[in-house]
């Protein structure tokens, strides 16, 4: 495997494509490498996606979607440069057939994916059709949700395990209960949903079928787990409810309505990750700048030998805490950058020194 920009490229055949989009927690689309050559300017484009065999891949009867993202290119507009593709698509259908695939903008049966960096365009067929992120169980989102595979994203990086107690202590929609209740039970983050290789030419149903059965075959029952969640408000908690219900987890997790302030950790040891709320107004900001050191003192006080991983898109606010961590890695919510706090909390000397 290797890293790309945005992402990392690796080879295999259908059955791996199969089994990388059900498995993947953390990707949020498998694209298929179909072209690549220098270009100059659109028209160099226009030839790239003509010579292309697209009537090979799929039936002209399928919808379509052109995206185009680009890195430095030199072209003036990547619209203009979207509808080039999605033109010489087209003619090439023409040209095999005398007709051409229909385009559809909100859910297409194919998309084709166009990269641009100062040089060079790379085409590729999407196999994954709707973000992998959207795993088709959550019915109810509160502000501001996270993505299901940042969310699993940032479980890896705590180093939890199934079997090690887990708490949001202010978890919203449920997003990190929902991942690692599925984590726990091995469920594909995929089970529950389509993908667009499933319309392809060529597609080998009957190998699906077999990836299917197998990953069934590795899944367990539900049953209650050391996973909790809590929250403030009687709505987030319903709504981490119902979500977690219609996944079909709702006796898998453990849920309370309670303020993290006054919140007794469930057990002597375990791992604490949430995404606390983040001021956008000034009166907000205010408020939080009271909160988050009372967060801290909780922490301390209420959770010696647990770790505690904090999601934070404001810095200030993250000093406010006072507690010293033990990393910080930066990430990304969407287009929000923000840092993963790490805190180990034992009996003692986490309190940070104020300076007089």
């Amino acid at each position: 495997m290797d890293l790309v920009p945005g992402g990392a490229h690796f080879r295999g055949d259908w059955a791996t494509c199969y089994r990388v989009n059900l498995h993947s927690r953390i990707a949020t689309r498998v694209l298929w490498r179909v072209g690549r050559r220098p270009y100059r300017d659109e028209a160099d484009v226009y030839r790239a996606a003509f010579e292309l065999p697209w009537f090979d891949w799929f039936d002209v009867r399928r919808t379509l979607r052109v995206y185009v993202t680009a890195v430095q290119a030199p072209l003036r507009s990547l619209e203009y440069v979207t509808l080039q593709i999605k033109d010489a698509v087209c003619a090439r259908f023409i040209e095999q057939f005398r007709e051409r695939p229909s385009v559809d903008t909100e859910s297409p049966d194919v998309r084709v994916h166009a990269f641009l960096d100062s040089e060079t365009v790379t085409l590729y067929l999407d196999t994954s059709g709707e973000p992998l992120f959207k795993r088709g169980y959550r019915r109810v989102t509160t502000e501001a949700p996270l993505k299901e595979n940042l969310a699993a994203g940032i479980l890896k990086l705590t180093g939890w395990e199934p079997g090690t107690p887990l708490l949001d202590p202010m978890c919203g929609s449920g997003t990190f209960l929902l991942e690692a209740a599925q984590m726990a039970l091995n469920i594909p983050p995929g089970h529950g949903r389509r993908f667009s290789f499933e319309k392809l030419r060529g597609h080998r149903a009957n190998v699906w079928a077999g990836i299917k059965a197998e990953a069934r075959s590795k899944t367990l029952s539900p049953r209650p787990l050391p996973i909790y969640g809590s929250d403030l408000h009687n709505k987030e908690l319903q709504a981490a409810r119902r979500n977690l219900e219609e996944a079909g987890l709702g006796d898998v997790v453990r849920l309370k309505q309670a303020d993290v302030l006054r919140l007794a950790a469930p057990a002597d040891h375990g791992v604490l990750v949430t995404n606390p709320p983040y001021g956008v107004r000034i009166g907000e900001q205010n408020k939080l700048a009271e909160f988050y050191p009372q967060l801290g003192d909780a922490l301390k006080q209420n959770f010696s030998g647990w770790t505690c991983f904090i999601l934070s898109a404001d810095p200030r606010l993250a000093k406010l805490i006072h507690l010293s961590s033990s990393r910080k890695t930066p990430l990304f919510n969407g287009a929000l950058e923000c840092r993963l706090l790490e805190y180990r909390l034992v009996s003692g000397a986490m309190r940070k020194r104020q300076d007089v």
